[in-house]
């Protein structure tokens, strides 16, 4: 009877030990689970943009089997695109020309192929034409090819539309997307009881510019020049501690 009541003594010892152990990890392992529970969510916002800035770009051209005579047919029409550009109302400050460039045009044999003859001769001369009357812009682009009908061998290039003040909106436009990401949060923990802790971590989303009412994403982000009315769209995607 002694020696039982000896080893009573040693188990019961062990016995609360053990118990004490399951009651202090079950607390630490409790603590550990709601301390990594988390809520990921994705927030997005958009804002409509008028363009502020048009830019036209075009290019006249001449060919010919002479070289000088090429290059004086092409340098002879710029003077004309640029008193048909002033009639249409832009001043000198907002057009630009660049440089007469020229390069050879070579014989393709019957076969196909690239010969060291040469056919001819190509000279072109680009100009650029930038306005803040992005309408205006739109009805130049509308209108320059006409010119072919007075001589002029003319290529016009498509018209692009800007916002200028881009970067602030980028920066207005992705926080609104964090907040709209924390609200959307804090709904989903408040429906389940818990509340919302701390940011773990956040993620910002390329920017998306598109047209109006398009729904065309890029992963390398977008950013449209076809339009004069447009949007912006941001996207976050954030991860916050539940309480």
């Amino acid at each position: 009877m002694t020696e039982k009541n000896h080893l009573l003594i040693p188990l019961s010892i062990l016995s609360g030990a053990i118990v004490l152990s399951v009651i202090i990890f079950s607390f630490v392992w409790k603590s550990a689970k709601d301390a990594d529970q988390t809520i990921t969510v994705t927030g997005s916002a958009k804002k409509s943009l008028v363009s502020d800035l048009g830019i036209q770009r075009g290019t006249v051209q001449a060919a010919s089997a002479d070289r000088r005579t090429a290059y004086q047919i092409a340098a002879r029409q710029m003077p004309d695109v640029i008193k048909f550009l002033e009639e249409k109302g832009f001043q000198k400050e907002q057009i630009e020309i660049f440089g007469i460039n020229g390069y050879p045009v070579y014989e393709v044999s019957a076969q196909g192929f690239q010969t060291q003859n040469i056919s001819h001769y190509v000279y072109n001369q680009r100009f650029e034409v930038k306005s803040n009357e992005v309408q205006k812009i739109k009805e130049l682009s509308l209108l320059l090819g006409s010119l072919v009908e007075k001589g002029l061998d003319i290529n016009v290039d498509m018209p692009e539309y800007l916002y200028t003040k881009i970067d602030d909106v980028k920066i207005e436009i992705q926080t609104e997307a964090a907040k709209n990401a924390m609200y959307r949060a804090g709904k989903i923990a408040e429906s389940t009881g818990r509340t919302l802790g701390t940011l773990r971590n956040a993620r910002m989303g390329v920017i998306q510019i598109t047209q109006l009412n398009s729904n065309m994403i890029s992963d390398y982000g977008i950013n449209d020049v076809s339009s004069i009315e447009k949007e912006i769209t941001a996207v976050v995607s954030a991860s916050f501690e539940i309480d």
